[in-house]
């Protein structure tokens, strides 16, 4: 445990941030598993409003670099994908 005042400081703003990127983490899960949600019950038009409120949501996550942007391109692509290739 830290002894000195600016430690414990540092020691309580780490684990707030901590805290606060772990929501955020949560936000994207469940914003990319809506989306899912919406493809696997067949109705495209759901699913791609679905989609688009996903999106800003991945975005904004990983403008805040809690999850690279590469990775967010990357669940942006595969939804999409499987948004067209329902029938």
């Amino acid at each position: 445990m830290a002894n000195i005042a600016s430690a414990k400081k540092r020691a309580k703003q780490a684990e707030d941030r901590r805290q606060h990127n772990a929501g955020l983490h949560t936000e994207l899960r469940s914003a990319v598993k809506k989306v899912r949600k919406a493809i696997a019950s067949g109705n495209k038009a759901a699913a791609q409003a679905a989609f688009k409120e996903s999106v800003s949501i991945v975005d904004s996550i990983a403008d805040k670099k809690i999850v690279h942007k590469n990775q967010a391109a990357r669940h942006k692509s595969r939804l999409s994908q499987a948004i067209k290739a329902m029938a």
